[in-house]
């Protein structure tokens, strides 16, 4: 079946992995806040609008896979109304103009929604408590979405890396190059994602979901496999980057205080995508050797 897919948030890394997946039966249009800005009911409405023109022109499914969010964890504890702005009342928006025309929608979300005291991977079902304003943000836009009446579907992720953008692999990669050692704090434990990986997810979902074969669960994790600690991360790129691991030091949260809080604990179960006949994801450390082996 062809796809006609709307990504808002286009310009960011994962939008920009999931517009680099367009092919002859996956027509991806990805633009940016410049062009779509999510605090704009004008611009949502007319850009679902033209959506549905598009896919019904071409004789393609609609679909809208949202990769917009404000995503300044530590600025949100200062400027947490422009945060909701984008989270939650951005894709309540958005999902309502998905109901009226019938566009299936599926909605990017985070680990930071969970409080980070467990010590197994967290389920779709699994109580929230977020720590930090972009979490409590984040949890407003899953409620918004699931609770909007459109075909929708939400789709937790964390700690993503990408080619464009500001990312963990980035600054690692750059401090390797700038300081003999650093600290790296080994007390946060999570499932660092490749973008390109997820985009792929994402698009092999939407494809479900247009052909009217979508998840019984509206609530899906989808992170590489495996985790590991920022700590453990940083050592492992700069392996790729062939420098000695030892270099990056262990240190505790407490040690490098932030403004916002940071879930100590944030892996995601693949139970629920895994169910769904999704395709698994690779390990991190797999997802990141090939990331570096095509940079």
């Amino acid at each position: 079946m062809r796809l006609t897919v709307l990504v808002p948030g286009g310009s960011g890394q994962l939008g920009r992995d999931l517009a680099a997946l367009a092919s002859a039966s996956v027509d991806v249009v990805a633009p940016g806040s410049a062009e779509l800005d999510l605090t704009s009911t004008g611009q949502v409405l007319a850009s679902v609008g033209a959506l549905a023109e598009r896919a019904r022109e071409a004789g393609s499914a609609p679909v809208v896979v949202n990769a917009a969010a404000y995503t300044a964890v530590d600025a949100a504890e200062t400027d947490e109304e422009r945060a909701f702005a984008v989270n939650a009342d951005g894709p309540r928006v958005l999902a309502a103009a998905c109901a009226a025309r019938r566009v299936p929608l599926i909605h990017v979300s985070t680990d930071y929604v969970f409080p980070g005291a467990a010590s197994a991977p967290y389920e779709p079902c699994d109580d929230l408590g977020p720590r930090s304003a972009y979490g409590r943000t984040k949890a407003a836009g899953e409620d918004a979405v699931l609770g909007s009446g459109a075909s929708s579907w939400v789709v937790r992720t964390g700690w993503l890396y990408g080619r464009s953008g500001s990312n963990f692999v980035k600054t690692m990669t750059s401090l390797e190059a700038s300081r003999p050692e650093l600290s790296v704090v080994d007390d946060q434990v999570g499932g660092p994602t490749w973008t390109a990986d997820l985009a792929a997810g994402l698009l092999e979902l939407a494809s479900r979901v247009a052909a009217g074969e979508g998840p019984a669960e509206r609530i899906l994790h989808c992170t590489n496999a495996g985790a590991v600690s920022w700590c453990g991360f940083a050592r492992a790129i700069f392996g790729h980057l062939g420098a000695d691991p030892e270099r990056v030091k262990p240190c505790t949260t407490a040690e490098f205080p932030r403004p916002a809080a940071r879930p100590a604990y944030s892996v995601l179960s693949p139970v629920a995508w895994r169910g769904a006949g999704l395709t698994p994801m690779r390990p991190w450390d797999e997802a990141l050797a090939a990331y570096f082996a095509t940079a």
